[in-house]
Parts: C-alpha cells; sequence; structure tokens
C-alpha cells in the first residue's frame, strides 16, 4: 500500500473484532456516531485491500473506500444481522461500489494485485527486484484473465481476509459454491502459471 496513509487496523489477521461486537455496533450506529466510528476504523483496511485489488490504483481504491463508507453510513439503519457479520455487509457494499464505478468507467480493467502478491524484494538486491517484478506482471496478467467471478472470489478472499461463507453472502452464492469458485481460480491460476514458464 505505497502511498496511502491508511493505518493498521484491528481487522488484520490474527486481530479479528468479535462478529457478536461488531453485531452490536452495527445495530446502534444509526443513533450513536461513536458505533460507526469504531466500525469504520476496524474495517477500513479490509475495505481497502479489497478495493485496492480490483482497482488501477491506491487513490482509485481510496476514493471507492469513501464511497462504501459513506453508502454503509446511509444504509446502517437498515441493517440487520444475517449471519456473516458486519464485514460481509460492508464488503458487498464494497463490491456494488466497484461493480459501480466500473459501469460509469465502460474501460474499466480488470483487477491487477491480490494484496500480498504486490509486496516488493528488499531494495538492495536489483536481481532480484528485476526477477519479483517479472513474476509479479505475470501474474497480473493471469489473474486478470480469469473469469470476473473468479477474480473477485480470490480478491476477497485473499485481500479482505473473508472466509468461504462470508465471501459467500457478499456474492450471492453457498459457501459450497463459492469454496468450489476459489479452489477453481487457484487451480486455473496454478495450470496457466505451469504452462506460462
Amino acid at each position: 500500500m505505497e502511498g496511502t496513509s491508511l493505518s493498521a487496523t484491528a481487522d488484520q489477521p490474527g486481530a479479528a473484532p468479535a462478529v457478536a461486537e461488531d453485531e452490536q455496533l452495527a445495530l446502534g450506529a444509526s443513533s450513536n456516531p461513536t458505533a460507526f466510528s469504531t466500525l469504520y476504523s476496524r474495517h477500513r483496511e479490509s475495505v481497502f485491500r479489497y478495493l485496492r485489488a480490483r482497482c488501477l490504483d491506491d487513490d482509485e481504491a481510496l476514493d471507492l473506500t469513501a464511497v462504501t463508507f459513506e453508502r454503509a453510513l446511509v444504509a446502517i439503519p437498515r441493517y440487520r444481522p444475517r449471519g456473516a457479520g458486519f464485514s460481509a455487509w460492508l464488503l458487498r457494499i464494497a463490491r456494488n461500489a466497484a461493480i459501480d464505478h466500473r459501469r460509469r468507467q465502460r474501460a474499466w480493467p480488470a483487477a491487477t494485485t491480490l494484496g500480498d502478491a504486490e509486496r516488493q524484494p528488499a531494495r538492495d538486491d536489483p536481481e532480484a527486484a528485476a526477477i519479483a517484478a517479472d513474476e509479479h506482471a505475470r501474474l497480473r496478467k493471469l489473474v486478470r484473465a480469469l473469469p470476473e467471478p473468479q477474480r473477485d472470489a480470490l480478491a476477497l478472499r485473499y485481500s479482505a481476509g473473508l472466509t468461504a461463507r462470508e465471501i459467500g453472502v457478499v456474492i450471492g452464492k453457498s459457501e459450497e459454491a463459492t469454496q468450489k469458485l476459489i479452489t477453481r481460480a487457484l487451480s486455473d491460476l496454478k495450470e496457466a502459471y505451469g504452462h506460462e514458464g
């Protein structure tokens, strides 16, 4: 996340907020601005990471993150727990914001990153940096070639850190169908990666 000002939040792996606490905050957020502020602090990083996986650059992802939370603030009075948690509800809003943005742009390119796949090697090893850049470009090309549902499922899994059940809620599929979608996407990537090598 070069060039962004988002700081680490409680939604990072190993520090996920309790689903029940999020539910209570979400239910009270329409009348309590502090509750929504807490939810924003907890989830802004995962929303940004997911959108960054779907966008061309950090600025576009930051803009869509803001749109997501604006829409969530307007919709929070209608929020009802559905079993998958507040995070899945919020990422569904983010997904819809990205889809709406793509429709407006008409020339929207496919997702180009998958979270940690974009990390750069140490700058003191130019050869390693060149090899990593080539591999990263190759992976981006292969991800762009996947069908949209597979790209989206991978972004939700590896950029936003959702489970198959939570992803299913976001994309409107069962947990089993979502797991099959992710497994198929990874299999297709592995096969394509092997054929290009």
